[in-house]
Order: structure tokens, then sequence, then C-alpha cells
């Protein structure tokens, strides 16, 4: 088998030259599904603003950066406290991955119920590969070239396995760390999760990193929940700006099951959080939620796409951005109502609240319906600060920065409610507030 040479996203380093048989373990299925998604991306390369689901968000800061790819035993700053840092202890199981490689030493596998695997990607593919076939060897189409390309590059990242009847009562955690050194690295975590029927779990993903390293962290995460299975998941990334993010969550549901997510994008320079979800099982239901929050130069994309295929499923979406300095926010949420898809609920809502002149957001919520049957809403909206309400707490002695930061939580605290997990929520509260430079959050209670 011969290297196949992808010309774009790297002028150096290892990803201009790899080879997917370069250690000798990638045999069968693996191999193959590597040099497929290395061909599609050599031939067809990465989006640019041509393409309509990408026309928001320029690559080329991204594209330009000589990336190399992560291996594992990289990252020795990463400490303890770092780690504790970055994501709140929860006290259940942890995954701690650093470069997207898993580290022992700060992860915990414990209170697990005996239905529960929760283990990892690289460990999977040594012992059962044939189990995570199905999640690499599909095509790749045009949304997909930086899911193509974590088909490459992958090699670690969680795999958990809820089996029937299972209820996992503690959140299970994956902290994604990054440590450079000063070399720009790309990791590539693949995370699969299985929900078997009437099974229950939640997911909580965290993302950041070390102040200044520049780094790529190119995120898939994918989801599959058998009939009446219901799956709680929440996305922090919170990655320094001189950091790129781009992730993609995919999701499928069978019937009647139930999946949320929410998610808060706080970090890097550009971030996209893609979120795909197949309804293909009768009265399915997704809910989906974010905040976003861009200042200075950050771009933050939420691309959405919900596809109802089976009849009677429900989806729903509230996301909320705060842009602020040069920030620039995208809303790009499509909802597809299949032929056939009678009885289908779904609504779609977009806000967002613009503190600079100089800040921006493109907002785009769409509806295609291809069936009569259904009650389907969507709206966005856009605004500045009510300066009446900022006059009116001046005028009780609240100084000007405080009173922003008082009307900034009071738009987002609907999203931050929705947390149900409280120390969590306690968390975001302090974060959202620190970004504002307020404690808003201490002056509502």
């Amino acid at each position: 088998m011969t290297a196949v040479k992808v010309p774009v996203l790297a002028t150096g380093g290892v990803l201009a030259d790899l080879n997917p048989k370069r250690d000798g373990r990638d045999l069968g299925w693996r191999a193959e599904a590597r040099v497929n998604a290395l061909e599609w991306v050599g031939k067809h390369g990465f989006p640019s603003r041509k393409n309509e689901d990408w026309k928001y968000t320029g690559l080329d800061p991204i594209l330009a950066v000589p990336f190399e790819a992560a291996i594992a035993g990289s990252g020795p700053r990463v400490t303890a406290d770092l780690i504790n840092t970055a994501s709140i202890d929860l006290g259940g199981p942890r995954l701690v991955f650093v470069n997207g490689h898993f580290s022992s030493e700060f992860s915990r596998l414990t209170g697990l119920p005996s239905g529960a695997v929760v283990t990892t990607l690289a460990s999977i593919l040594a012992a059962s590969p044939d189990r995570l076939e199905p999640f690499f060897s599909h095509t790749p189409g045009e949304h997909a070239a930086f899911a193509a390309f974590n088909d490459v590059f992958a090699e670690d990242g969680a795999f958990i396995h809820i089996a029937s009847g299972t209820t996992v009562e503690e959140p299970i955690q994956l902290v994604f760390f990054s440590d450079t050194e000063g070399i720009p690295l790309m990791s590539s975590p693949r995370s699969v999760i299985i929900a078997d029927s009437d099974s229950r779990a939640t997911i909580v993903e965290t993302y950041a990193g070390i102040n200044n390293d520049v780094y790529f962290t190119n995120a898939v995460t994918e989801v599959v929940l058998a009939d009446s299975a219901q799956i709680d998941h929440y996305k922090i990334q919170n990655e320094p700006v001189t950091a790129f993010h781009l992730a993609l969550l995919d999701v499928r549901q069978a019937r009647n099951s139930r999946f949320s997510s929410r998610s808060v994008m706080l970090g890097s320079s550009i971030a996209r959080h893609e979120v795909r979800v197949l309804l293909d099982g009768v009265e399915a239901e997704v809910s989906l939620d974010g905040i976003y929050l861009p200042q200075g130069e950050q771009l933050h994309d939420n691309t959405i796409f919900i596809d109802h295929v089976a009849t009677n499923c429900t989806s729903h979406q509230l996301y909320k951005g705060v842009l602020d300095g040069r920030g620039h926010g995208v809303f790009n949420g499509q909802i597809m109502v299949r032929h056939g898809a009678d009885g289908t609920d779904a609504n779609q809502k977009n806000k967002n609240l613009i503190l600079s002149d100089r800040a921006q957001v493109d907002t785009r919520p769409r509806l295609e319906i291809y069936t009569d049957d259904v009650k389907c809403t969507h709206g966005a909206a856009v605004g500045q600060m009510d300066d009446e309400a900022l006059l009116y707490l001046r005028t009780r002695g609240i100084p000007l920065e405080e009173a922003r930061g008082l009307l900034v939580y009071a738009f987002v605290q609907e999203m931050v409610d929705r947390i149900e997990l409280e120390p969590l929520r306690a968390s975001l509260e302090k974060l959202v507030s620190t970004r504002f430079g307020t404690d808003a959050h201490r002056a509502q209670q």
C-alpha cells in the first residue's frame, strides 16, 4: 500500500506524507477506511466559502499553519491541577485525553454499573476492531470533509457502551486537553457512544488547553441510540484563543429515544460546532441548546442539521449568542422533514445580543418540508443592549460595566438554567460572568 498525498491543510510535518500503513497495524477495513478518506480529501480538498454550509466561516487561518499530528505521550506540562481547573470534577467516571490520546494518570473509572463499558477507542481497535467498522467505513460527503480527515488520523478517544436497561447514575466526563510544547499540533479524538434499548446516561465533554498554545482540535463524536434509550449530552469548549476547534456531533436515533445536547462555546480563534441528527425511529425526540460568546477576533460557528425521517418525531433548538469586540457568530440551522414524516413537531430559534458595533452575526434558520401533517416553526432575532434597561440600572448606582454584565447574564440565564447538573451549572455561571467582567450571577441571587 502506498502513501496518499494530501496537498491541503499542511505544508510540512507528518500530515503531507502520511502513509496509512505506517505502523504495520492497519489491516483490513481500517487500512481501507484510511485510504478512502485520504483519497477523498486529496481529491476534493477542504470546504471554502463557496460551499453553502461554510459561506460564513473562512478556513485560511487554519490551512496556513503547518500542523503535525499529535502522538501519544506528548504533553509533559499537563498536571492534575490543570485538568481540574479546566473541567470541574463531577465525581463520576472520567476519561482524560491529552492531545487526543488517553492519559490513565488523570483518568478515573469507578462507580460504573455492570452494564456500562467506558473505555478508550484505542483499546477497542486493538481488541475488537470489528465493533468499530460501521463508524469508519462510511463514504464522506461534502459536509464531512473534516470528519473524513478525522477518519484518517483518529487513534484514540472514548468508547462508551450502555447495555439494555442500564442506567448510569453519575455523569461520564470526557476531558480533552491540549499541550503543544510550542509545536503546532493537530489532535483527532474520535468518540463512540452506543446506548442500547431502555438505557440512560449523561455525557459531559470538555475541551481546553494551555494558554497561547497553537493547535487544532478536529473532533468527532458519534452517538447511536436504540429504542427508548436516553442520552443527555453537554459540551464545554473553552480552548485558548490561539487554538482552532472543529467538531462534529453525529447522532442517530431509533424509536422513542431521547437525546439532548447543551453546548457552551467560549474559546478558540475559529470554532465550529456541527451537529447532525437523524431521527430514524417513530416518536424519537431531540433537544439542542447552545450558547456562543465570541469576542475579540473570535469566530463561533454553529451548524445544525436535523433530519426527520420517521413519523411523530420532535425536535427543539434554541441557540443564543452574545457578541463583543470584533466577534463573529454564525447560526446555520436546517430542519429537513422527509416525505412520509407525518406528525413532525419541530421548532428552531436563534437569538443574538450584539454589544459592539464591530461585532457581526450571520443567522440562517431553514425549514425544508416535504409532507403536510406537520407543526414546524423557526425564527431568528438580532438586537443590541436595551438602553433604557441600562439607564435604569445606572440610576440605581450600578457601575456601567456591572450593569452591562447583569443584562448580558439575564439574556443567557435561560440557557444556563437548562443545565441540570448543579456543579456544572454553577461553574458555567462563573465562566459566563467572568467573560463580561462581572459577578452578575451573584447579583441575581
